[in-house]
């Protein structure tokens, strides 16, 4: 039975499942919210109005909540997992729409996940900067 806890972050469930499934039997918990350490560190590679670098679980509830309110994603696909000594690094795309402006929001993203303990302790994220910034600004061209 999904945690009511979650249900306003159902416009990001393709990609909670997708990174769950992901990493199988690495972590303990069902949602991508259980399977975060409460210390952990989610860093982005990138600067698009996401925080470079949040600390702590708590906070990055708080920056996904902000996420879901802009964006609503229809799908995750095109897994790819690299199993590594102590996580993994995972390759995938997201597609779903910008809820301002009702564009089309088509992403690539690569992931690079340590898990301690059975939970992810550390998260660092690149993705297509430009397919984001096109997304969000509604331009076609940098």
């Amino acid at each position: 039975m999904p945690n009511p806890n979650y249900a306003a972050y159902a416009a990001a469930d393709p990609y909670f499942n997708l990174v769950r499934g992901a990493l199988g039997d690495l972590v303990d918990g069902e949602h991508f919210f259980d399977i975060v350490a409460d210390d952990v560190i989610y860093e982005v590679l990138y600067d698009l109005g996401w925080p470079r670098v949040i600390e702590g679980r708590t906070d990055l509830m708080a920056g996904f909540r902000g996420y879901v309110d802009n964006i609503t994603l229809h799908a995750a696909d095109r897994l790819i997992t690299h199993k590594t000594e102590n996580g993994c690094v995972i390759e995938y795309e997201v597609h779903g729409t910008i809820l301002a402006t009702g564009a089309d929001y088509n992403n690539r993203f690569c992931s690079i996940i340590k898990i301690e303990n059975r939970k992810i302790a550390h998260w660092r994220d690149y993705m297509d900067s430009l397919a984001a910034w096109k997304a969000l600004t509604g331009r076609q061209s940098a």
